[in-house]
């Protein structure tokens, strides 16, 4: 500006970067020496100071742009239009965190990269020699390095297809729908002619989108249409802004018309020759000046930049001066018949804050809840033994029926590991006159679904089906339950897909843990003994045949051993008719005994360890036997197990996570069971602190079940967690259905539930700290650790816990003394 400057900017985009400066004649060595001081000379006048001076500039330049009413559409469209990896997908601007992040030697090593003499174009235009002009750039620039070769991206257009729609709001007056097309790259043919296309559309007063929109139906206020020209690919944007009171579908409706007509039948000659004329004007108007946009200089750099001519300019203007209507409808045609994304700009309403009147720092009390009330069961008995038990519940005319079967994992052990889940998974496979997809097809033309689930004690064949459609789905149901054919393609499919499921199991820390727990907590000979997660060994899978399941099936499935449970809009006397008729073959008889007697409390800590290498966490576990879920301590174990690791608030969660930060989350659960059940402790602990969570959490229960038992606080606590969610718990048939299945599977009183918050609220401190004391013996756990062996094997050694052994996935000891094997 000193030396008489009237334009000058410095401007980046998706290709390239510009510096320029209109000055007077007498200012070119001025000018010549400052931009050729920046270009090869600024790495030494850049430290940290002027680098986060300079970047508080540029964020306060991206606050700026997208402050701007629609500012925030640029980097929608860059992100939602180009692949993830291309160089047209980001701003240019770049996010606040590339910002913050960059680097004194990020810059520097950018600059390097790509302000070498080599990588640049200088276009000096004006009065003057052109001799003269080289030699003095040659003084002043002549010293500056190539620099490095750079990578220049091929041509890449990507096209998109299908139409793609987002919608966002801004704080803007009117609404505005944009569409947009990925199109060729600058200097390509087409992107010539449909530069045209966007001036028929939008180009002034007797553009086509003009008229119809603005002047004709008044629908909007302005209509944009252009190519933004790019080096490997442009983009044709149009846009239309709604006239306040008008809806923006509608004018994306006419929008659409118009572009549709255009690609119909093609422009006519004489508007062809106006747009032609218009663009010719304009682009003439602007070589008038010598810098800036448009300018010279500015064309001949770009022609150079772009396409490696500065005289690239005279081919376009060519081209587009030779199309004919044909040359031009068929660009739109090609470019523009699909692939747009649109994106429509709302405005974001006004809302107003009313004053508060709210004590913010005194909250409000929860209050009572409303008393919970679980539905009256009615029961029955079919002839044929089968237990019968319903609950009348209308809120939807959908009824949901479960056959719990008197079988589940623990009837594995007089089979092999996982026939009870094949067996289960196979009923819908196939009957007597029905095929897999037969099933299928008539459960979905029902509108009925059908699963089946098998847990420790019992095994669940669960249907759910609109209340109108039961008759013909309770037929489908008694087929799958009591005419399975178990057909050998269907088992040999599944066989390979439980085998790929424990794979997964035996790499999951989590599941590794629960697979090899039970053997070591039960003995291998026990019918809990078997993993937890159900599905089996590899080896048991695979060796599994059809007369193993058929045998099964034929052991277990017992009338007089199962129990139907229905929530739904019926009752007894309309229900049972419907069943005994559904059920009518069905024959009573004997079911195997389960062996799942009590198992003494082991004498003292046992740890077992289970490599996985390169584990990022450690998961660490610690389980006892605890009574069977019907017990008169139930209800004091409930409310332990809620303050001790139950609740996000829970002594060992807000040691590990709270306050030590070691783990993302640490609890207990109780893994329920009609005999003596798991109680578990887990915590997943970053690696470099497994001994000492191991700490904590003997400490957490030497504690908790010794000289800091549970508090009254803590008791009042747990008990306001299991009751206060007690009226939203039994919201659907589902939710009524498995607390049904509770009762049933471990024997349960019947008014458990029905009398449930009244027995936790007789919950005293003293009857928590009584059952934890008697029941939970901290230094009699089974430990289970899965993580890096060759970081953790020797912190687990040196905390003296006991013998530490180690175990594969499948539970097998991995030399040192044998442990229970997961198989018997």
């Amino acid at each position: 500006e000193p030396i008489g400057a009237t334009d000058l900017n410095g401007t980046t985009n998706v290709d390239r970067t510009n510096y320029f400066q209109n000055v007077p004649v007498s200012a070119l060595d001025r000018i010549l020496w400052l931009e050729s001081d920046r270009m090869g000379h600024l790495l030494g006048a850049i430290d940290t100071a002027r680098l986060n001076e300079q970047r508080g500039v540029v964020q306060n330049e991206k606050r700026q742009g997208e402050n701007q009413p629609y500012g925030k559409v640029w980097i929608t469209v860059a992100e939602n239009t180009y692949p993830k990896g291309h160089p047209y997908s980001w701003s240019v601007i770049g996010s606040m965190e590339d910002l913050d992040a960059a680097s004194l030697a990020d810059v520097k090593e950018w600059f390097r990269a790509y302000y070498g003499a080599a990588n640049a174009t200088l276009v000096v235009a004006g009065d003057v020699n052109p001799d003269d002009v080289r030699r003095r750039v040659e003084r002043y620039f002549g010293d500056i390095p190539a620099g490095p070769p750079v990578i220049k991206h091929e041509v890449w257009t990507a096209k998109m297809t299908g139409e793609r729609r987002q919608t966002m709001q801004d704080r803007v007056p009117q609404a505005r729908v944009h569409k947009v097309w990925n199109v060729p790259q600058a200097g390509s043919v087409d992107a010539a002619h449909l530069e045209l296309v966007a001036n028929l559309l939008a180009d002034g007063k007797s553009s086509r989108l003009y008229r119809r929109l603005v002047y004709a139906d008044q629908i909007a206020t302005d209509v944009v249409a252009f190519v933004d020209d790019r080096e490997i690919g442009s983009q044709l944007f149009v846009w239309a802004t709604a006239k306040p009171g008008q809806e923006v579908a509608r004018v994306e409706q006419v929008l659409n018309e118009e572009i549709a007509k255009l690609l119909a039948d093609g422009p006519s000659a004489a508007e062809l020759a106006r747009v032609k004329t218009q663009y010719r004007s304009s682009f003439v108007r602007g070589l008038e000046r010598i810098g800036g946009f448009g300018g010279k200089s500015d064309v001949l750099a770009q022609g150079q930049v772009y396409q490696g001519d500065p005289a690239a300019y005279k081919t376009r203007l060519a081209r587009m001066e030779q199309a004919t209507p044909a040359d031009v409808q068929g660009a739109a045609r090609r470019w523009m018949s699909d692939g747009a994304y649109v994106l429509t700009v709302t405005p974001f309403p006004e809302y107003a804050a009313v004053p508060s009147t709210v004590n913010r720092k005194v909250m409000p009390p929860a209050g009572a809840p409303p008393a919970a009330r679980f539905p009256v069961a009615r029961r029955a008995t079919l002839s044929n033994g089968l237990k019968v038990v319903l609950a009348e519940q209308g809120a939807v005319p959908v009824t949901r029926l479960s056959l719990v079967l008197d079988a589940g994992l623990a009837a594995d052990r007089s089979a092999r590991p996982g026939t009870a889940s094949m067996t289960l998974k196979m009923l819908d496979e196939g009957t007597r006159t029905r095929k897999s997809l037969e099933i299928a097809d008539a459960l979905a033309a029902l509108g009925a679904e059908l699963t089946t689930t098998s847990g420790v004690d019992a095994s669940n064949v669960n249907l759910s089906v609109l209340t109108d459609k039961l008759d013909p789905a309770l037929d489908l149901y008694a087929d799958v339950v009591l005419n399975p054919s178990f057909p050998e393609a269907e088992l040999a499919r599944l066989q390979q897909q439980t085998v790929a499921e424990i794979q997964q199991e035996k790499v999951s820390p989590f599941s590794m843990a629960l697979r090899v727990f039970p053997a070591l907590l039960y003995g291998a000979n026990h019918a809990y003994g078997t993993p937890l997660t159900g599905s089996g060994t590899e080896a048991s899978v695979r060796a599994l045949t059809r007369a193993e399941l058929v045998k099964f099936h034929q052991s277990w499935f017992k009338p007089n051993h199962a129990t139907l449970v229905v929530v739904g809009p019926t009752s007894l006397d309309a229900l049972v008719p419907k069943l005994e008729r559904a059920f009518r073959g069905w024959r009573p008889g004997a079911v195997p005994a389960k062996n799942v007697g009590p198992v003494a409390a082991k004498a003292r800590p046992e740890v077992y360890l289970l490599d996985r290498p390169g584990a990022l966490q450690t998961v660490v576990m610690a389980a006892q036997l605890i009574p069977p879920k019907a017990n008169p301590d139930e209800f004091a174990l409930q409310s332990f197990n809620e303050s001790f690791g139950g609740a996000f608030t829970s002594r060992i969660n807000m040691n590990l996570r709270e306050s030590k930060h070691w783990s993302y989350g640490a609890g207990s659960f109780a893994y329920d069971a009609r005999g003596q059940r798991p109680w578990i402790v887990y915590a997943p602990v970053q690696t470099d602190k497994t001994k000492e969570s191991v700490q904590e959490m003997m400490k957490e229960l030497a504690a908790a079940t010794g000289a800091r038992p549970m508090t009254a606080a803590e008791v009042t606590q747990a008990r306001d967690q299991q009751t206060r969610t007690l009226a939203g718990r039994w919201e659907t048939g589902n939710a009524v259905a498995a607390s049904l299945r509770e009762i049933v599977t471990y024997g349960l009183p019947e008014d458990y539930y029905a009398t449930y918050a009244s027995r936790v609220a007789a919950v005293t401190p003293a009857a928590v700290q009584g059952a934890a004391g008697r029941l939970l013996k901290p230094g009699r756990m089974v430990w289970v650790v899965v993580g890096d062996r060759d970081k953790i094997e020797p912190e687990i050694r040196a905390l003296n816990m006991g013998e530490v052994r180690l175990l594969d996935a499948d539970g097998n000891p991995v030399g040192g003394p044998s442990a229970p094997a997961l198989v018997p």
